[in-house]
């Protein structure tokens, strides 16, 4: 059981809830009565408050069955079960998927989180990584839509300026790899999820691009498309690295003007010296003369570049695309990046990556698993031996999970399922070697503990030192919650 602290928790900002309330003009009549908020501002603080320094975020889009990873059920009927074989991991009790052999032997330092559920059975990664109260698919499909809140990333950045806490030179502070969002995939529009929402396009993740190629030749079917191509997220070849794209996909007026044939380095140098001798440089806001300086950055472009490390470790990540910006990211945190974002999107095709409603059982084994495994394992091993383990919160998400009955398709299909899923985490204050909830005979409900994906934002909040519930202004100055006031820090969780 863990013990419960007494003190008063405070924002990052310095000020507790209900004075920010009050400093705010709302008072007993506003988005709370002084009652609660009081309550609020005297709440007991959990362990683990500010003990992650970093964050890394590694995000699966398309939803990894938790029948197939961490919440298997081998006595189900085989329907349900699979053909998928359970191997012990190092946390007795805990056994995993057998295509996971090297992240079974680090299950000891991580919690899984097995009874993660929601309404929302669609690809809402903005569900799953904002505040947003409910999503629908029209919000999925529209990054713009007025109704969406902030990116976690983006509210860390937000409320790291807004305290005044002092940047790490030539550092970004809310990377997102390996490429903008939903941006590979040739038949459908970008999808929602990580951007700046009502903070402004100043807030969405700074991406990179992915610089090399797959090595390993997959088609890829759904019903009216196909898609025969090399896959990076399979296997990649040796000179495939990273380099910053720029900000978030904001382009100013002066870079449309420049010429596109130019890399974008040169666009950015050209920018800058036409500026230095026009007046309307002067009135370049700080976020895009912190482009400039990102993107001229020697620090930020070796940090990228995975070259610079040994095949050894390169190996040790997988010789994928997950693989080497999972290596990328851990140089970018060692180079002073508060929170970065690994996603393993979409390639080639929608309806990809770990959205297995084709071929469910092949890709499981051939394509994602494998690569998964290799990933993960390498990255808590090599933070470990690093020393960064401790103070590095990584937390491992998806937007649902997959239907326990397994469909009729050819390889078997897994469809959308939020019902309950699992999600795991490691380092930066979370608790080593704990299963948290439980799900019934098939995994299809949750039978004990049920916790929201708000409840895990809340709880990566509190790690990084942030009230989960503050208030931020919306486009209006309104203040506005993080998160939905029912949303909770999952004490099983704690360090």
């Amino acid at each position: 059981m863990l013990r419960v602290l007494g003190s008063t928790k405070r924002l990052c900002t310095g000020l507790r809830r209900r004075e920010f309330l009050q400093v705010g003009g709302l008072g007993a009549a506003g988005l709370m009565s002084g009652t609660a908020a009081q309550a609020a501002s005297d709440a007991p603080v959990l362990p683990g408050f500010g003990r992650a320094k970093r964050c890394l975020i590694l995000f699966l889009y398309g939803s990894p069955s938790q029948l197939e990873t961490y919440d298997m059920k081998p006595q189900a009927p085989v329907e349900i079960r699979g053909t998928m074989e359970p191997i012990a991991s190092s946390l007795p009790g805990l056994d995993v998927c057998e295509y996971l052999p090297k992240m079974a032997r680090i299950m000891d330092r991580t919690t899984v989180v097995r009874s993660v559920t929601h309404p929302y059975p669609l690809h809402g990664v903005a569900y799953a990584m904002t505040g947003v109260p409910a999503i629908d698919v029209a919000m999925e499909l529209n990054p713009y839509d007025q109704r969406h809140h902030p990116w976690f990333g983006s509210i860390v950045e937000y409320l790291d300026r807004q305290s005044g806490r002092e940047r790490v030179p030539d550092a970004v502070q809310n990377l997102a790899i390996p490429f903008q969002f939903s941006s590979q995939r040739t038949d459908q529009p970008f999808r929602a999820g990580p951007y700046g929402a009502f903070l402004g396009n100043s807030y969405n993740p700074v991406y990179t691009e992915y610089d090399g190629k797959g090595t390993t030749t997959v088609t890829k079917a759904r019903p009216g498309f196909e898609w025969t191509g090399l896959e990076p997220y399979v296997s990649c070849d040796v000179d495939s690295h990273f380099r910053l794209a720029g900000t978030g996909g904001v382009a100013t007026a002066t870079l449309d003007r420049l010429d596109r044939r130019r890399t974008l380095l040169e666009q950015f140098d050209e920018t800058r010296r036409h500026l230095e001798q026009a007046s309307s440089g002067q009135a370049l806001s700080d976020f895009q003369q912190q482009a400039l300086s990102l993107v001229t950055s020697t620090k930020v472009r070796e940090a990228l570049d995975v070259r610079r490390e040994s095949p050894e470790m390169r190996e040790q990540y997988g010789m994928t695309l997950f693989g080497q910006g999972c290596l990328a990211a851990r140089r970018m945190l060692e180079a002073g990046t508060k929170l970065t974002t690994v996603f393993w999107d979409e390639w080639g095709l929608a309806g990809d990556a770990w959205d297995t409603h084709y071929e469910h059982f092949p890709r499981m084994e051939n394509q994602l698993l494998p690569q998964l495994d290799l990933a993960v394992s390498g990255l808590l091993l090599d933070l470990e031996q690093r020393g960064m383990l401790d103070d590095t919160l990584v937390a491992i998400m998806s937007e649902h999970g997959r239907t326990p009955k397994i469909g009729n398709q050819s390889g078997g299909s897994r469809d959308h399922w939020s019902r309950a899923y699992s999600a795991l985490f490691f380092g930066g204050g979370i608790a080593k070697g704990q299963v948290v909830g439980a799900t019934d005979q098939h995994a299809s409900d949750v039978a004990d503990y049920p916790v929201s994906p708000k409840d895990l934002l809340a709880t990566m909040y509190h790690l990084l030192g942030i009230d989960p519930h503050t208030f931020i202004p919306d486009r209006t100055g309104r203040p506005i919650p993080l998160l939905p006031s029912e949303s909770r820090v999952i004490p099983e969780m704690l360090a």
